[in-house]
């Protein structure tokens, strides 16, 4: 079940991270340049990759503490990108 919510958290991080990369706001011209290398797909990379390290922990160690740190991560992801999409920053 922990596997499937964070799979699920994911997806979600995915859309969001998108939606913030299409957004075109003038925070994003001020990030380090391998943020933009390949159309962003280098910071798209990072969040699979972040994913995978979850699931793995998650799968292997059978901890929550590693899900609920995944949750916090989805959490603080999604207000910046609310944050960013809505032009509040």
């Amino acid at each position: 079940m922990a596997i499937l919510l964070i799979f699920l958290l994911g997806v979600g991080n995915f859309a969001l991270h998108k939606a913030v990369l299409e957004s075109r706001h003038p925070l994003l011209g001020q990030m380090p340049w391998f943020v933009h290398m390949l159309g962003g797909r280098v910071s798209l990379i990072s969040e699979f990759l972040i994913l995978l390290a979850a699931l793995f922990l998650i799968a292997s160690d059978h901890s929550v503490w590693w899900g609920i740190g995944y949750v916090l991560y989805t959490a603080v992801n999604g207000v910046s990108a609310w944050l960013i999409l809505t032009r509040r920053v």
